[in-house]
């Protein structure tokens, strides 16, 4: 559910701080401010990609791995993905108590849950193209995942699919072992 009033993203970095608001989860989706609610089938799927992200990245030592509490600044914006990965390349130190990492991820895994608006979903991959990340929307109700490259249409996979990495070569994900959870 999007929340008046509208806010400057400086205005946004300050409010998240105030102590009302700390111990909550927002995101800055051009210049309304979201509070990030999650159901149970949605977080399993999160975790369980999120899981199978870190093992592989932390196992082969790419980069670093965040899950809803770990917020990004996307072109302006500022979002908090289930699930995000980013290269020691792009950011071989991250930072250590940014709300919103400066930089937006590599990859980022939005799992869908009933309150997102297709208004929301759709400005959050127009923002993660722009910022040159690459987006996996996971779709639980119809039990497919949609991949947004920067630069290349769309691409949806069923559930008898395996999803793999592209910013992560040689990571896959069978999407039936994903929707199952």
């Amino acid at each position: 559910m999007i929340q008046t009033p509208t806010m400057t993203a400086e205005q946004f970095d300050e409010w998240v701080w105030l102590p009302e608001n700390v111990n909550r989860s927002y995101e800055y989706i051009e210049g309304s401010i979201v509070e990030v609610v999650s159901r149970s089938k949605p977080s399993r799927i999160a975790a369980y990609v999120g899981g199978r992200i870190s093992i592989f990245v932390f196992d082969n030592k790419l980069g670093t791995v965040t899950t809803t509490d770990g917020g990004y600044m996307v072109d302006g914006e500022r979002y908090i993905p289930d699930a995000a990965y980013m290269s020691f390349k792009r950011q071989p130190v991250p930072p250590d108590d940014a709300a919103y990492n400066p930089l937006a991820p590599d990859l980022a895994v939005e799992v869908l849950s009933p309150g997102n608006s297709d208004n929301e979903i759709d400005t959050k991959i127009k923002h993660y193209r722009a910022a040159g990340t690459l987006a996996w929307i996971f779709d639980p109700a119809a039990r497919m995942v949609t991949i947004h490259a920067p630069g290349k249409p769309a691409v949806t996979l069923n559930e008898d699919a395996t999803l793999d990495g592209d910013v992560l070569p040689d990571f896959t994900l069978k999407l039936a072992d994903v929707f199952s959870v």
